[in-house]
């Protein structure tokens, strides 16, 4: 993947001109056209309408035509701008021109690799299918997510497509061209988000575009999130590596449309480099580019989280009006399971069952940007601890009694009394206790507070459950 981008705010300079480094830098992400570049007066030159064969023993026209061409009749093209007189017996070694107009597109597809909740798929006027692992969608195809609906589609480059709740898109173009091997992907983006991770590009006029009603993002290697919202009609792009040439999209019927196949990648309006995002609004500019939010801190990062509700709380960061949180089976977060936004720095994501996840955090602006992100491990062990006290009848004794419903192959139990909720310094202080019972004889009158720990080890690893501090009065 590519890691290019220097932390440039715009391709333009003061004079309207490029400036060198950002030029330099949009030439090799190919966000510029090759008119662009300087050229050795030694290097061979290429009209950008062609690309070279060279013949091999045993080739002819009609052979070459079959193979490559959308209409095999147009062979006599090839014979007319090369000036070939005996299309049936080609010298080895030959360059042939060839328009890369007049070649064939093959279908390429995308692999569904991860699905969630509500998430489906249709072609034309036929009927909603839910997504299915394994999968594999062609052009054309519509992807839809709900409330709480994910799915990840992976390209026949290892590039990934990660399609979060509320989404609507389709796959406008999924195309390779024959003899050159370029590809065109073309996604268009009706409605809500799409996280993409794009393999480099390995030729010049490979084309990955994102394009929503508002605007068209071009690249050619790198991560990257665009978000429509229909409601107010604007688009944002945030990119996260690499950098990406953004352009407002063409109005009316255009904007549905993709551009025709093998059209390459021309100069962009505005690059966004690296660490920066850019915000269009509906019917204007395209919006400038903005640094981005670091990501945000996560407090207390090594806890189990054992509780019913999984929760996290986040360390507030400079200029955040909010906060996403996403969960992921995988460290790539290609497997999402969860998606929340709050306005504070604590948020609960609901239950999961036992094992390991990866929780992603991010940073919101006052433009609803979203930042940077920073990723954590954390493991899930769901574990209940109940724990209940009173006094015994016709005695100045207090029983203690829990239960924990998790049992483990060793379990044992520390239980606290103390005359101040921080338990500091406490009365009781008892361990090793193997029952889920503990009696206290001749409390004097007082308010106490207490505790009680199950401390368990399973599979090699140490775990401890506090229950809440519980307190109770003794007026006698």
């Amino acid at each position: 993947m590519s890691r290019a981008g220097a932390a440039h705010p715009a391709v333009f300079g003061a004079s309207g001109t490029f400036s060198r480094p950002l030029l330099a830098c949009a030439l090799a992400l190919g966000l510029l056209p090759a008119a662009y570049a300087h050229t050795s007066p030694h290097a061979p030159r290429q009209s950008a309408e062609t690309t070279i064969y060279v013949t091999r023993s045993g080739d002819s026209l009609y052979d070459i035509a079959q193979r490559y061409l959308r209409d095999p009749a147009d062979w006599s093209q090839l014979a007319r701008l090369n000036h070939v007189s005996a299309p049936r017996r080609l010298k080895p070694g030959m360059a042939l021109r060839v328009p890369v107009a007049l070649l064939r597109q093959d279908g390429l597809s995308a692999r569904v690799i991860a699905t969630s909740g509500a998430a489906s798929h249709t072609f034309g006027d036929s009927p909603q299918l839910p997504l299915i692992v394994g999968a594999k969608l062609g052009e054309g195809e519509q992807v839809q997510t709900g409330d709480n609906g994910f799915a990840t589609l992976e390209l026949a480059d290892g590039s990934h497509l990660v399609i979060p709740p509320r989404t609507a898109l389709n796959l406008a173009m999924l195309r390779q061209t024959a003899l050159t091997g370029a590809t065109d992907r073309v996604v268009n983006l009706q409605r809500g988000e799409v996280n993409t991770e794009v393999t480099h590009a390995t030729k010049k006029d490979d084309r990955f575009q994102i394009r929503s009603p508002s605007v068209v993002a071009g690249v050619r290697g790198t991560s990257f999130r665009v978000n429509y919202d229909g409601d107010k009609g604007s688009t944002a792009v945030e990119v996260l590596d690499g950098a990406v040439g953004v352009d407002a999209a063409p109005q009316g019927q255009a904007a549905s449309v993709a551009p025709a196949p093998g059209t390459p990648l021309a100069a962009s309006t505005q690059l966004v480099a690296a660490r920066h995002g850019s915000l269009t609004l509906a019917g204007g500019a395209v919006g400038a580019p903005v640094a981005l939010l670091d990501p945000p801190d996560l407090r207390n990062p090594a806890k189990i989280q054992d509780d019913a509700v999984v929760a996290f709380d986040l360390k507030p960061a400079m200029g955040a009006q909010g906060y996403r949180v996403q969960i992921g089976r995988d460290a790539g977060l290609l497997d999402l399971i969860r998606d929340l936004r709050t306005d504070g720095a604590h948020v609960d994501v609901g239950s999961l069952d036992d094992g390991t996840y990866f929780v992603r955090l991010s940073a919101i602006d006052a433009n609803g940007l979203e930042g940077m992100p920073s990723t954590y491990a954390f493991e899930r062990r769901r574990v209940s601890l109940n724990a209940t006290a009173g006094r015994v009848d016709g005695s100045r004794d207090y029983a203690f009694r829990w239960f924990v419903d998790r049992s483990a192959g060793d379990t044992q139990f520390r239980f606290v009394l103390a005359a101040s909720p921080d338990l500091r310094t406490p009365l009781v202080d008892r361990t090793d206790i193997k029952e889920g019972e503990a009696v206290v004889r001749d409390l004097p009158k007082g308010v106490y507070y207490w505790t009680v720990i199950a401390e368990q080890f399973e599979g090699g690893r140490y775990y401890q459950k506090a229950s809440p501090i519980q307190s109770f009065r003794l007026a006698w």
